[in-house]
């Protein structure tokens, strides 16, 4: 699912569910949040016509909430919450508009897990990822102003026919690209793999070249050392 927001500010921000973390990588984060940036551009400047100026162009946030996050993320096991602005090198101050955030749900579970609910960010993403009935006591407890929200899902899931209605429609939707895109990701996995392989390999082909090579030498060796040692009994003998 995906929602577009705007604040009390006119900011806007696009705020995106991602169920498996490799199929929204940063590139496409930033193609939304440049899309994003040209929507509100073109419905601002429609509305202002001739009185339009680029200062009446606000921020744009992208924030992704990733049930299964990127491989990149688990370098950061005690962090679930990455924020992404523009900065420049020198330390100036410029207004510029897009900024990120990304969400790893998977490991905000693990650290609520260890270390319970702090805040009321934290109270809201429990709510959002988990059907754990210890955890959602514990949200409650805490935060019993979540109650009202639960009691709505649970006469949601009584009409269930309303339900499936409302997803098959989502899921009738789903097209050939996202499959595409997802074979030629393990594709391109399996093939990195194979040429890893391949190279390993080749690696073990000329050791073992070197291996035979020094077996020979060995083997030269001994022989020259038993005709050395015969040669010597001779001469014991003599």
């Amino acid at each position: 699912m995906d929602i577009v927001i705007e604040m009390e500010d006119h900011s806007i921000a696009n705020v995106e569910v991602q169920k498996l973390g490799y199929r929204f990588p940063g590139q496409r984060s930033a193609c939304y949040s440049a899309d994003l940036l040209l929507r509100q551009y073109k419905r601002v400047k429609g509305e202002k016509g001739k009185s339009f100026s680029y200062r009446d162009i606000k921020k744009v946030y992208t924030i992704i909430l990733y049930e299964g996050s990127p491989k990149e993320f688990n370098a950061f096991p005690d962090e679930y919450l990455h924020l992404f602005s523009q900065r420049s090198n020198t330390g100036l101050k410029v207004e510029l508009l897009q900024e990120y955030c990304f969400i790893a749900l998977d490991i905000f579970r693990k650290i609520v897990h260890n270390k319970g609910i702090r805040n009321k960010l934290e109270a809201w993403l429990v709510f959002f990822s988990t059907d754990e009935p210890e955890r959602i006591e514990e949200l409650l407890r805490g935060y019993p102003e979540f109650g009202k929200l639960y009691e709505e899902i649970y006469e949601l899931c009584l009409h269930t026919e309303k339900v499936m209605e409302m997803f098959s429609k989502e899921l009738r939707e789903l097209d050939r690209n996202t499959v595409q895109y997802m074979i030629d990701e393990m594709q391109e996995e399996i093939d990195s793999q194979k040429e890893e392989i391949d190279s390993q390999r080749e690696t073990i082909d000329s050791q073992k070249e070197e291996i035979d090579s020094q077996r020979e030498t060995i083997e030269g060796q001994k022989e020259e050392i038993d005709r050395l040692r015969k040669r010597l009994g001779e001469l014991e003998r003599r």
